[in-house]
């Protein structure tokens, strides 16, 4: 720590940088193992182990093949959501966030490392280790997010929060790009498109890992003025007592409950773009994995873009703008031809361009309405709205399919997940809500 005001400032940008790191080393598994390579996949590992109607039979209960990547979704978040609230409890009873970020932060890369041994008919090893990836995910990304507060002052957080997501765009392409090179030529390098597929997975992991080290270095635990029990025999409690508190707040709450509907859209979008452009649409792998690399790019952009149109216009009301567009695209997406990969690049840049943007400043207009010394309490809840309780669109989009076998009629049920939530977002009084937590109103927001 340096002494001054000098040094403090010094201190809080030495900060912000390692925390950007999280973004970088986390989002490849976003990208990499979620978005490109594991849905299609595991779809394709679940279809050789199922029985000539198409149905595989975990637990004797039948699932159609296609399904089971959505499904494995959609149970990763039910057990995010009891573990995550429980994280955000402890850390901010004992103030060690950075222990338990490690800890959440390298199960998830061990999970997605083990990844590599994803071949045959192991669809229920692969439904497994994503489970594990994905919760562990969203636990580290309550004790990241709570960081937020503690080292951006309300003027700056819009900028800080788009530069975090920006570094996780440029990662993400940066590692695609590499497992572009691998997968198109893994005949050169010896090895099958099964082996390549696996190694760019498992890469993930150790990416995921080894830049972890990153902010665990650079972040610092803050004293913890208020006193009590150990957070491990009084997480259930404190998470009671958690929800009672919010209930004092319900400007947050309201936000909470839009952000809820327009980002389980969003996650849903992201997980099964892959899946819906291999399986319905017929694009190749090679395509898919260009798409996405489209969409990490223009997502930096996008990021620090709309991050400077909030400075004009106010994050509320970007957000809103962002939402229209997500609506466009999925009617867009409904009508995309078949074979088409030129129309499916156009679709992913406009997914690129509001992507980040939407993400990051959801995350740092929330950072406005949190009261002081509840962050990481907060934030649990918040991730149950990023990731954990995006169980509902998976669900929807994978009994969609299905009840009809169409992945056509599974993406343009998710058009009403952004209508919705811009309903509820356009209700709530932003600068009201910041107010009532005890936080000071930015000029612009």
């Amino acid at each position: 720590m340096t002494d001054g005001p000098a040094g403090a400032a010094k201190d809080r940008v030495r900060e912000q940088r390692g925390w950007y790191f999280y973004d970088f080393a986390s989002s490849v598994y976003s990208t990499s193992v979620l978005t490109v390579f594991l849905g299609p996949y595991l779809t394709a590992v679940a279809k050789a182990a199922a029985d000539a109607d198409g149905f595989v039979h975990p637990l004797g209960i039948p699932v159609r093949a296609g399904s089971v990547f959505a499904y494995s979704v959609s149970v990763s978040v039910v057990v995010a959501v009891l573990l995550m609230p429980l994280a955000g409890a402890a850390a901010d009873r004992t103030g060690k966030k950075k222990p338990l970020l490690a800890v959440a932060a390298y199960v998830g890369a061990a999970a997605t490392l083990g990844m590599f041994f994803l071949d045959g008919e192991r669809y229920l090893l692969g439904a497994l280790l994503l489970i594990v990836a994905n919760a562990s995910l969203s636990v580290s990304m309550v004790l990241y997010n709570a960081f937020l507060p503690q080292i951006a002052g309300p003027e700056e957080r819009d900028a800080v929060s788009s530069r975090g997501w920006a570094f996780g765009y440029t990662s993400g392409a940066f590692v695609l790009i590499l497992n572009l090179i691998l997968f198109t030529g893994h005949d050169s390098f010896g090895v099958s498109e099964s082996t390549a597929i696996r190694i760019c997975l498992a890469s993930a992991g150790l990416w995921w890992g080894a830049f972890t080290l990153v902010p665990l270095r650079r972040l610092r635990d803050r004293a913890v003025p208020r006193g009590g029990e150990g957070a491990v025999g009084t997480g259930w409690r404190q998470l009671r007592n958690t929800l009672k508190d919010m209930r004092r707040h319900p400007l947050t709450l309201s936000f909470l409950l839009a952000y809820l509907v327009y980002n389980d859209g969003i996650q849903t979008v992201i997980s099964q773009a892959s899946v819906y452009g291999s399986e319905e649409l017929g694009l190749d792998q090679t395509t898919l994995i260009t798409a996405v690399l489209l969409v990490q790019i223009l997502a930096v952009a996008g990021a620090l873009g709309m991050g400077r149109m909030a400075r004009t216009y106010g994050a509320k009301r970007t957000i809103l703008g962002s939402l229209a567009v997500w609506t466009l695209i999925l009617a867009a997406g409904y009508f995309l031809p078949a074979d088409a990969p030129v129309w499916f690049y156009g679709l992913a840049a406009a997914i690129g361009l509001v992507l980040g943007g939407s993400q990051a400043l959801s995350r740092s207009l929330f950072s406005h309405l949190v009261p002081h010394g509840k962050e990481a309490e907060y934030f649990s809840a918040y991730e149950m709205s990023d990731r954990g309780l995006s169980w509902l669109g998976p669900l929807v989009f994978g009994l969609a399919y299905q009840l009809t076998g169409s992945y056509r009629d599974a993406i343009i049920s998710l058009v009403v997940f952004f209508v919705l939530g811009s309903v509820l977002l356009a209700r709530v009084p932003i600068r009201q809500a910041v107010a009532a937590a005890g936080n000071p109103v930015p000029a612009r927001i």
